[in-house]
């Protein structure tokens, strides 16, 4: 997060409020907005994510994916988004949130170097990945249509894990596939807030509208970070779609077995990207926006009252 020029009378940036270390007024504003508009984006693009979940784990085309979803009936077409509608809502909180916290606490006084940024975004990433690993695995084996006839509902899962000791409901139940998890959302997350300001600013210099450098910074910088790390969220999809309490393979064996299913082919393990792209630059696109906006006018109202 780059440090601002107040003069001319331009209106706040986002970044006026790392860097004043005794206004804290914008935390709740942070909160509220992550879960808003992550709310909104998710319920929007939750039909893509479904398809795109059919492709990772059969490997099929999007014809195919949208067909077998057709196939099954509108009644299931939803099915399964509650889980990633209250996770979604609270990793927006999270996301954003922690992130703003603990790079104050890093960087009290800005700007912000981007050894700050990255560190304040892994340390989010790791926490959203411990708080939302369960919402994630119940979300992924209601998606598998192989699977809807034995649980019908997030309730038949529940009580599925419920069955299982303490541990078994960890490393069986909601954690399982926790390790790529917390893989992905680290190095996501650092990945996005270490370049989302400095693309924001690049653009905000060519004059533009202010909502417009959001967007495209949330749109591409969310998209780019998506497909670096797209096979990590193939091996996600692939280790949490199982249930039960058959052996489960190492992290390595894991992935060995989604690169051989694949035929060792890349394209085929990128198979869905190309409604990733759409997912993620809607998604991050918005998100990132509207949190800009808001977060504004947050300053401004702040700016006037002092």
């Amino acid at each position: 997060m780059e440090e601002q020029n107040h003069s001319s009378g331009k209106e706040l940036q986002p970044r006026t409020r790392a860097e004043s270390p005794g206004k804290k007024s914008w935390h709740s504003q942070a909160y509220a907005l992550g879960a808003v508009s992550n709310f909104m984006s998710t319920f929007l693009t939750f039909p893509i994510y479904k398809v795109v979940f059919r492709q990772q784990i059969h490997a099929m085309a999007v014809s195919q994916a949208v067909q077998q979803l057709w196939h099954e009936g509108p009644q299931y077409f939803y099915r399964g988004i509650y889980p990633p509608l209250l996770s979604k809502t609270l990793q927006g909180t999270l996301l954003f949130g922690t992130y703003d916290s603990l790079l104050c606490s890093l960087s009290p006084v800005g700007p912000h170097s981007l050894q700050h940024r990255w560190a304040a975004g892994l340390m989010s990433g790791v926490v959203e990945a411990v708080a939302l690993s369960p919402f994630e695995r119940v979300q992924n084996v209601l998606q598998d249509g192989r699977k809807q006839a034995r649980f019908p509902s997030t309730v038949s899962i529940l009580k599925e894990f419920n069955s299982y000791g303490l541990w078994g409901r960890l490393s069986l139940g909601y954690y399982r596939g926790f390790w790529p998890v917390l893989l992905r959302n680290s190095l996501g997350s650092a990945l996005y807030f270490s370049f989302k300001d400095p693309i924001q600013d690049g653009l905000a210099e060519q004059g533009l509208p202010n909502w417009v450098p959001a967007l495209v910074s949330g749109s591409v910088n969310g998209t780019i970070t998506c497909l670096v790390l797209y096979p990590l969220i193939v091996l996600v999809a692939n280790m949490q779609s199982h249930i039960g309490w058959q052996s489960m393979p190492s992290l390595w064996a894991s992935a060995q077995d989604v690169w051989d299913t694949r035929g060792r082919k890349v394209f085929l393990i990128y198979r869905g990207g190309s409604l990733v792209i759409l997912r993620s630059s809607v998604t991050w696109g918005l998100t990132t926006a509207i949190h800009d906006f808001l977060q504004r006018r947050s300053c401004s109202k702040k700016e006037l009252k002092d």
